[in-house]
């Protein structure tokens, strides 16, 4: 009797392990959220966009027809670390999120990837960009898609400097996307020959850049540097017209400038601007067919790199979920990092140990407004930027995920 009555637990432990086992394995559902700013600076080169290319992420992945269940849910971080991290850790923990998008702000997407780190969640950041989301802030569990300080300081910052505009001054946003951005140009500016000789840090959500202009136009420095983004930038180069810089003499360049702020400024105040770049809609046919059904559904308006690295990413996370038939984390990080991108809309590349996307990116030129055919012709290409030099060399972030050799 005894003997069977232990025979029956054990079976009956079996048999709830073999049931769990398939429980997990029948878990066809994935929930994505995208943290992005919905009503605030960037909310044009995120915001709404970003949601509407992940959905378009999802409905191109193929994954219903294979069985999967995919949601999307969407929040506004108003651009603050600590409303940003209580959205990442609820959608975690009662929310079932299994992977974040987006991010649009630096201090933001580096608290949430301390968070995702803590969870063993995935977060894919598009709309941030400071380059120490792979550098010595790095986690196994974040991928850094679309840009970074580091590549928008080497393109635009490297070219002109060697173009002649070798003394540069900074007007800088003054959070941690500003301060990667100005020390990841002063790097780029030194190397190429060129030398900073002064900065001003500006808050955030700045609408008088008056006293910040006239420090810049009183160094005399060839090349005054926006490392600022959004409505920021945009209000900066508007009020460097009326300040008549460009005439005096000294050229802007903005280190971080998107189709979307470009449409705002018009062609007649931003035209000759040098900008870097991972996606402009009129690259290839793709792009083009691609950014033609998204401003079908989004107003007209074709989608920014930011809301574009929404889609090409999900993309990418979705092969490796459906390939793998789970959403194990560190399984899924896995594969995506073995798996070389070969993507419609940013080119050929792969994704290093430190969560760094590597593909190519490309120096812009915003046109003259006699040089436009239509509403968003907006840039001619001036040079594309091989991926093997378009991001920071893999051992020089400081990220403690990497082997020093």
């Amino acid at each position: 009797m005894k003997n069977r009555i232990i025979a029956s637990l054990l079976l009956g432990s079996a048999l709830s392990l073999a049931s769990a086992d398939f429980a997990v394995a029948q878990d066809k559902t994935v929930k994505i959220g995208v943290l992005t700013d919905n009503s605030g600076l960037y909310s044009d080169l995120g915001g709404a966009g970003s949601t509407l290319a992940a959905q378009m992420a999802v409905e191109d992945s193929g994954m219903a027809a294979k069985g999967w269940k995919i949601d999307i849910i969407s929040a506004d971080h108003q651009n603050k670390p600590d409303i940003g991290v209580n959205i990442a850790r609820q959608w975690y923990e009662r929310d079932d999120v299994d992977v974040i998008l987006d991010v649009t702000t630096s201090s933001v997407a580096l608290a949430v990837s301390d968070l995702t780190r803590e969870k063993k969640k995935i977060f894919l950041a598009s709309g941030a960009g400071s380059s120490d989301l792979t550098g010595v802030k790095c986690s196994p569990y974040t991928v850094h898609w679309t840009y970074d300080t580091w590549a928008l300081a080497n393109g635009t910052g490297t070219a002109l400097t060697k173009a002649g505009a070798d003394t540069w001054f900074l007007l800088t946003a003054d959070y941690a996307f500003g301060a990667a951005l100005e020390r990841d140009t002063m790097e780029a500016v030194t190397k190429a020959g060129g030398k900073v000789i002064g900065s001003v840090k500006h808050p955030m959500n700045t609408s008088d850049f008056s006293s910040f202009l006239l420090r810049a136009q009183a160094s005399k420095a060839k090349v005054i540097a926006l490392a600022d983004a959004g409505s920021d930038m945009i209000n900066a180069i508007k009020q460097a017209s009326e300040f008549g810089i460009v005439r005096g003499g000294q050229s802007l360049a903005g280190l971080l400038i998107f189709s979307s702020d470009v449409k705002a400024l018009g062609l007649q105040a931003a035209q000759g601007l040098m900008l870097t770049e991972a996606f402009y809609w009129d690259q290839t046919d793709t792009t083009r067919e691609f950014s033609k059904r998204f401003a079908a559904k989004f107003n007209g308006k074709v989608p920014t790199m930011a809301q574009a690295g929404v889609y090409s990413v999900i993309l990418h996370y979705l092969k490796a979920v459906s390939a793998l038939k789970s959403k194990d984390s560190d399984k899924v990080m896995a594969k995506m990092k073995e798996t070389p991108i070969d993507d419609a809309l940013f080119g050929k590349g792969s994704i290093r140990a430190d969560g760094r996307a590597i593909h190519p990116m490309y120096l812009y030129q915003v046109k003259k407004p006699s040089e436009s055919k239509s509403e968003w012709d907006i840039y001619k290409l001036v040079a594309t930027i091989p991926a093997e030099e378009a991001f920071r060399p893999l051992n020089a972030g400081g990220c403690p995920l990497v082997r020093q050799k």
